[in-house]
């Protein structure tokens, strides 16, 4: 009955500290990206239904990266809680062993873990796939087709257009267009009429002009030359358009397992590399497992940071944050440029994290010292408290 009790209480401190933390982190992530929705509400009128929409769809990407955070988070500050405040020899003044009381702390974890790879599997793909169409569909209705007749439109990067006569949303009459560019080789295009084209897939607006003439000048004088045409297409380059392609969460990323799996055999078929694709594939599951492995890990070095205070479980869940992801990312891209297995690559991490799970574990088990982190915190704790 007390064990009953205990492990409730475990996993109520745990959830507590973990939504606590996914909230905060989150909240901060968001933060990259309200410039960039800021001032689309302010110069391009969004409403505060698309900036929720949009909240919406940015939500995944960022919960894969809190969650396994949060789940660490929780797990030190909690037992740090609990060996601050006697809590943890109470425990083990009821015979409970370490393992036992690891199991509420797996609960919690395998429970993180499930949540992550449903966001990995099926939210993140969807979310990173419908931002991108959301905010393309803002910058085309609001900005990208706003040509008007017998003005100078200087709305596209590099091109200036103007037409005298505009039939319904998407027709154009007697365009001139100034394009430059290529700042080495300046054109002016001349058309009888023109159509805008909207490519929902790509991202790209094109004009595709009928009946008109290329005048082209080259470095030289001498290189000039035109070129009469029937169709020419022509794409139309926004500054919000790159500013989409840089702010938008784009790549392997919106891609599900089954789309990732198809590329991988078309880009073979084709003699192309499959690394990227690889180690993205293979980050869908070794990214929510670190929810298992954080969870486990935390534990025990929460009951040792105590000496620290606070401050030393802050300290603790940053400096473990930081060693993985820099690990994550040197693996990962040595996955990418093939010098080591794609699959393996991201998987290396939390295997050296599996190794210390195991260490650290038995030596808790068996009650036994860890000279290391004795000595680590004896030096730190002083620091440490003062900060407090």
């Amino acid at each position: 009955m007390k064990i009953k009790i205990i492990n409730k209480y475990i996993i109520k401190e745990l959830i507590k500290i973990f939504l606590i933390a996914v909230g905060s982190l989150t909240a901060v992530l968001y933060l990259d990206k309200f410039l960039f929705i800021a001032e689309n509400i302010v110069s391009r009128g969004v409403s505060l239904l698309e900036v929720f929409s949009i909240m919406i769809y940015i939500s995944p990407a960022y919960l894969a990266i809190t969650i396994p955070i949060s789940v660490l988070v929780a797990s030190v500050a909690t037992f740090n809680q609990f060996s601050a405040s006697n809590e943890w020899v109470a425990m083990k003044s009821c015979h409970l062993s370490f393992i036992q009381t690891m199991r509420p702390v797996f609960i919690f974890s395998v429970f993180a873990y499930l949540l992550a790879v449903v966001i990995m599997l099926y939210a993140l793909p969807w979310g990173n796939l419908a931002y991108k169409q959301k905010t393309y569909e803002i910058i085309k209705n609001r900005a990208s087709i706003n040509i008007k007749a017998n003005t100078f439109n200087h709305d596209f990067k590099g091109l200036v257009i103007l037409t005298k006569e505009r039939r319904g949303q998407f027709q154009l009459k007697d365009i001139f267009i100034a394009d430059t560019t290529n700042s080495k080789t300046p054109r002016i295009i001349i058309a009888d009429q023109a159509t805008i084209q909207l490519d929902r897939e790509a991202l790209k607006i094109r004009l595709k002009l009928h009946k008109g003439t290329i005048h082209e000048l080259g470095n030289k004088l001498s290189a000039y030359q035109t070129i009469n045409f029937d169709a020419y297409e022509l794409n139309l380059g926004l500054p919000t358009t790159n500013q989409l392609e840089k702010e938008a969460m784009v790549g392997h990323r919106e891609l599900s397992i089954n789309l990732l799996l198809k590329q991988i055999k078309d880009f073979e078929k084709k003699g192309l590399p499959t690394y990227a694709a690889k180690v993205e594939l293979s980050k869908k599951f070794a990214i929510p497992f670190t929810c298992l492995l954080f969870g486990l890990l935390g534990a025990p070095l929460g009951i040792y940071s105590s000496r620290g205070g606070k401050s030393g479980s802050f300290a603790t869940s940053i400096g473990v944050i930081f060693l993985y992801y820099v690990g994550l990312i040197f693996m990962q891209n040595m996955g990418k440029s093939g010098e080591i297995d794609p699959y393996l690559s991201v998987w290396l991490p939390n295997i050296i994290i599996f190794g210390v799970i195991v260490y650290i574990s038995y030596k808790m088990q068996k009650d036994l010292p860890f000279k290391f982190i004795n000595l680590f915190y004896s030096v730190c704790s002083p620091f440490l408290r003062k900060r407090e």
